[in-house]
């Protein structure tokens, strides 16, 4: 970050221009990413005092940080115009007036061992009007463009020296214009009271415990009639006020709901206030590319371009082992081997640590990095204990096992009845006719990637995205039903997540987002269903699958699981083989169970009308949607250049309407 003199600050501010720059002195960071009516500020987030004056204050820096106001800096660090205060209150306040804002005593305690000298309360002074003097500038430029302007002045407070409950967000209003301002005070109230934190009772009041008497909202009020300062203060509940400990969860919680909070006030603010026009918050924050988001970014793709789980957990002689397991009578279990790891698990984890992922600003897409390297770890664990008893422990940690709904959901697709039309026999084709069909589909598309036979899967058909190719296995037979699906599956969604993530400046959804498998397979399976590729069969093996990871998990060897198909499924041997085998990779690979989970959230979604083109821009998981819709309208993710054709053109003419009321049955 630069730095800067207070005249070279103005002067930006006074070209409109977007900067993020410290004082040269480091008593504040003003940050405007982009120009918008609303301002933030943090002036007693600071906690430092000035070298000269360390030896004569006279309070620890218990006492000090007591009465400053810690994380409101975090807070509104989403935001696109913030100016955080670094000094101390205790070497000038910020809230109280020039002549004043040097305490000689406060909260009853003596503040300096020795009188300061002219020349250093003078100094102090001095730093005082530094940040009025950009204040002033700052305003003045955000009335000029938008006609208002309002200025959220977040707070602190101890609570457990009242004798009373306090609220939780307290709202001084004092000093603000009521006749003018009243409804935006009541909105701001409204949503600081909607507020919901983990274990937290939120009681948010006006004047509850303070007035809004401060310096920062009166000054403003004086000099300016189209701006309002919500002077608000924030319960210390985020931290052990009596020890200092931090709640680093409950800060993150506190600094995602307030941006929802002031983004949503500032777009009510703006409607009769100012002359900004949208009707979408996302359009209050900071717009285009975000520099320290782009690096942290670049450093994750660089660390895992090559990372890809299934490329390793895949088995090298699955065939073989087949052959050997059918010649056994299907009583021995098969020993699987696997490639040679290219990586180093524990020097790639290690990397990944050094990541500094708090340089990015906002705090959801903070989180959304944070959940994807967390997710990355797992995985990584899985690949270092590959072939090993802590594989299925590792699997259990990212993918998770069945629930007690999804094992329900997957008996009630077993037990299905067959449909008449589906059990005729309808021609198959081979691997080779396959991918014929999917190259037409890629020229459909106007996409370009590999179609391939490969030996190395164990699926009939796989995407692998690192390397944008099909691979389909060579002794794979299909009817036209299914080839139909397959490409609505691989080619429809995977391959057009894969195309459209490459695409995109944030590489993050190329390597994907945390157990996108249940988001990816579940918008794939929705594709098959809305092309009307879906058959009876093929729901069962969704459950089939569900049933199989739940029987491995709890302690089932591939042979209990292969009879099981075969003798109370009346599975094929050879399709039993596969499915199988697709559970017990690794030494336990649940990820399969996903599918039909991935499925039923997808289909509800579709069913509700939702939008789903946001996750079709790379491998997404819908717990991020949201945020990646905020992405998109900030232009900092582009819209999917590709979209499953099923999704756009619904075939519903080919939907059996057995399969609809079938699927309107899954909870």
């Amino acid at each position: 970050m630069e730095k800067l003199k207070i005249t070279e600050i103005i002067k930006l501010i006074s070209l409109g221009k977007t900067f993020e720059a410290q004082t040269l002195d480091g008593a504040l960071t003003i940050k405007i990413n982009r120009y918008t009516p609303y301002i933030c500020t943090a002036i007693h987030d600071g906690h430092q005092i000035r070298k000269e004056l360390k030896d004569k204050i006279a309070l620890n820096e218990y006492e000090r940080w007591y009465e400053e106001d810690p994380h409101t800096g975090q807070f509104i660090k989403s935001l696109p115009i913030t100016i955080v205060a670094h000094d101390s209150r205790f070497e000038y306040d910020l809230n109280r007036d020039p002549e004043n804002c040097v305490y000689e005593e406060a909260w009853g305690k003596k503040v300096w061992k020795r009188k300061l000298t002219d020349r250093q309360k003078k100094i102090s002074q001095q730093k005082h009007r530094n940040y009025y003097n950009i204040l002033q500038v700052l305003i003045q430029q955000i009335e000029s463009k938008f006609g208002g302007c309002v200025v959220y002045d977040l707070h602190t407070y101890n609570h457990k020296r009242w004798d009373r409950e306090v609220p939780l967000f307290n709202v001084g209003t004092e000093n603000v214009n009521q006749s003018k301002y009243r409804s935006v005070i009541d909105h701001w109230l409204k949503e600081l009271g909607s507020i919901e934190l983990n274990n937290v009772k939120n009681d948010t009041q006006e004047n509850g415990v303070f007035f809004g008497r401060g310096y920062n909202l009166k000054y403003v009020t004086e000099n300016f009639t189209n701006t309002i300062v919500l002077a608000t203060e924030v319960k210390k509940v985020f931290c052990d006020e009596e020890t200092g400990e931090i709640y680093p969860e409950l800060i993150q919680e506190i600094q995602k709901k307030l941006k929802v909070a002031i983004t949503n006030n500032a777009l009510f603010y703006t409607n009769d206030y100012s002359t900004w026009n949208s009707k979408s918050s996302f359009n209050l924050l900071d717009k285009g590319d975000d520099p320290e988001l782009l690096k942290v970014d670049k450093k994750l793709f660089n660390l895992l371009r090559n990372f890809e789980l299934l490329a390793f957990v895949n088995p090298n002689n699955t065939r073989q082992e087949q052959k050997k397991y059918m010649r056994s009578k299907a009583k021995l279990n098969p020993k699987f081997t696997y490639a040679p790891i290219k990586i180093h698990p524990f020097e790639l984890k290690r990397e990944l640590s050094q990541v500094n992922l708090q340089k990015i600003s906002d705090v959801n897409i903070r989180h959304m990095y944070e959940d994807a390297v967390n997710a990355h770890f797992d995985k990584i664990d899985m690949l270092g204990t590959l072939d090993s008893k802590k594989f299925l422990y590792n699997s259990l940690r990212y993918f998770g096992r069945p629930s007690n709904r999804d094992l329900n959901n997957a008996n009630y697709l077993i037990h299905l009845p067959e449909l008449p039309e589906e059990q005729i026999k309808a021609p198959l084709m081979d691997a080779k006719t396959c991918v014929d069909y999917f190259n037409k589909s890629l020229e459909d598309y106007k996409m370009e990637c590999n179609v391939e036979l490969s030996n190395k899967v164990i699926a009939e058909v796989m995407v692998l995205n690192s390397i944008q190719t099909v691979r389909v296995r060579p002794d794979a037979m299909f009817n036209k039903k299914e080839i139909n699906g397959l490409i609505e599956h691989e080619i429809g969604v995977h391959m057009v997540t894969t195309k459209n993530s490459a695409s995109q400046k944030l590489k993050i959804f190329n390597l994907g987002l945390p157990v996108n498998t249940r988001t990816q397979e579940g918008l794939a399976i929705l594709s098959e269903y809305l092309s009307g590729s879906i058959s009876i069969k093929r729901l069962k093996q969704l459950g089939l699958r569900v049933i199989m990871a739940d029987m491995m998990c709890n302690g089932a060897d591939f042979v209990e699981c292969h009879d099981t198909l075969i003798e109370k499924y009346n599975q094929d041997p050879n399709e039993a083989f596969t499915m199988v085998t697709r559970i017990f990779r690794g030494g336990g690979f649940t990820k399969d169970y996903l599918y039909l989970k991935g499925f039923v959230d997808i289909l509800n979604k579709w069913n509700n009308n939702e939008n789903l083109d946001a996750l079709l821009v790379g491998k997404t998981s819908h717990f991020y949607q949201d945020i990646i819709e905020e992405m998109i309208q900030r232009e900092m993710v582009e819209t999917p250049h590709f979209i499953t054709k099923s999704f756009t053109d619904p075939k519903y003419d080919k939907i059996n309407q057995i399969h609809k009321y079938i699927l309107s049955g899954l909870k």
